[in-house]
Formats: C-alpha cells, structure tokens, sequence
C-alpha cells in the first residue's frame, strides 16, 4: 500500500531540494508534501509517524544547508492557501506559518502598524521567523509576538502563549515540529515616521550585506559582546575560498556560493572559520543557519 495513498496530489518523490533554497544547493528528499490544509497537515504527519519517516518542516529556505546527498525523509511545506493568511483585528494579526514576513512587513507599514518594521530585508516565512526568533541589530520578531498555534508530529495541534512562550537570541523554547499561525501585538504609529525607519534599515542593509549573491545570510550568531563577522574579518579570512565557496568580501559572516559549489564546500569552509577563530579568539562560533544531513 502506498504510504500516502490519498494524499497523492500533495505529494512527490525524489524532489530536488535545491531548487527550493537560496543557496541552491542540496540533494534530492525521497518525499517532498505540500498540505493545502490543516487536516492534509495532520493526515500526512501521522503517515509519517505511522512509518518511521523522518519530518523536516521547510520555510523559505533562506537559512538552510541542505547535504549534497539529500534526506531520507518526508519534507513538509506550509504553502497552500490556508496557510499563507494575514488576518488583522485592529492593532492585532494573525499571520500563517506561510506567509513571506517581508510582505508582511510592507502591508503593516501601509497600515501604520509598528512593531515588525525592524524586519525590514529578511527574508523567510512567519513559521521560519517565529522559530528562529529572526531579527537583527534593529530588532527581533519575538518582541511582537503574543501566542503561536502549533503542531507536533502525531498531528496534535495547540497553541502556546507569553510567558510560557520564550524567545532568545535567535532561538525559542518552541519544540513542536510545526508552528501553524502566530499572533502579533503591534501599535499605531505615524505612518512617515515607520517608513523613515524602514528606508534606513534597507539602505544600511543594502551597503553592508551581499544581497545580491546566492548566500543563506549570516552563518553564525553573534557571540555575546561581539560581531561574529568581524572575528572573522580580524582573521583575515575574508575571500577565502573552498571548492565554489567563499567568505564574502563585504560581509565576513557571509559565504557565497560560486557556479559549481557543493554543500560540501560551505561545510568545509564553516569548519574552516571555526577553526581560525577559535586559535585566535578561544572563541566557539556557534551556528545561525540550519544544516539538513
């Protein structure tokens, strides 16, 4: 009997993940599930579970390293359209896990909602943003969120609010495999004002990040205290290339992928960094990106 065997529309084999990363890299997953619902959600997860296959729930994929050779696992992506709904009520939305946070940051500047604007050029998903606690030096995510609608891999949905929901640089006590909705708290606000603020997040992004390479974003998180990218500036590291990557020569906490990179050259050239920065900083640099193996 096929695994899936109703759910056939939402399902195809031996996909090719790199097609669905900014990186561009990575082998194919043997299955890749599409749910257009939240009940094809929890069906596909308790076949999952029935079988021992392993579940990797896929955002935007903008901060995701994925193995040349692929994953012998189920890859789930919220993108159908219940999932990629904004609701607003007043001051407060609710925003799907498939929903493009930068969209969303454009529709609440056009409502003279503030809170999110600090988001400004990072990309991804609500449900990847959430996860990860996306942010900056101007902010994160976290800060406007008031309660997330989750799921876990048996398909039991339910929803965890402030204070028992957490976040931290860069990261949540959120262990449930998917994240549903989330429900944002923002405040009115001179709109000029927000779109001010927004122009110059973009144009200090613009003139100190490559933007307009195939890269995953920043690599490693900020130790406390001290960039992350200008440890491996003061090595000297920038422009070092492995294979098709390279540490990029505008902002060292970026590795591009040249034509012909593998994943494998990333890895290599991350383990590269951590190396050169723990001889001279006694410094662990620790992961932003996501690996898949």
């Amino acid at each position: 009997m096929n695994i899936f065997s109703g759910l056939e529309e939402i399902v195809e084999t031996n996909y090719p993940l790199a097609q669905r990363t900014w990186y561009g890299l990575g082998g194919p997953a043997d299955y890749f599930l599409g749910p257009k619902t939240v009940e094809q959600l929890k069906e596909a997860a308790q076949r999952c579970n029935e079988n021992n296959i392993p579940i990797y729930a896929m955002g935007f994929g903008s901060n995701l390293l994925i193995n040349d050779a692929g994953l012998r696992a189920a890859v789930i992506k919220l993108e159908g359209e219940q999932f990629t709904q904004i609701q607003f009520d007043g001051e407060q939305l609710t925003a799907w896990a498939g929903a493009e946070l930068s969209k969303l940051v454009l529709t609440c500047v056009q409502k003279g909602l503030s809170g999110i604007e600090a988001l400004t050029g990072i990309p991804g998903s609500i449900g990847g943003a959430v996860k990860m606690n996306a942010g900056g030096r101007f902010g994160d995510i976290g800060a406007a969120v008031e309660a997330v609608t989750l799921m876990d891999a048996t398909g039991n949905a339910f929803e965890k609010s402030k204070p028992e929901l957490m976040f931290d640089y860069r990261r949540t006590n959120i262990a449930a495999k998917f994240i549903l909705n989330a429900k944002l708290k923002l405040a009115a606000a001179d709109p000029e004002q927000i779109v001010r603020t927004v122009k110059e997040i973009w144009i200090y992004k613009k003139n100190s990040q490559s933007l307009n390479t195939k890269n995953s974003g920043c690599i490693f998180k900020n130790p406390r205290g001290v960039s992350a990218g200008a440890l491996i500036d003061r090595t000297g590291l920038k422009g070092l290339q492995i294979g098709g990557a390279t540490v990029s020569e505008k902002h060292a906490n970026f590795i591009i992928a040249e034509k012909g990179c593998k994943s494998r050259d990333v890895m290599r050239l991350i383990n590269a960094i951590k190396q050169r920065v723990k001889e001279n900083f006694g410094i662990e640099l620790e992961l932003e990106i996501e690996i898949w193996n």
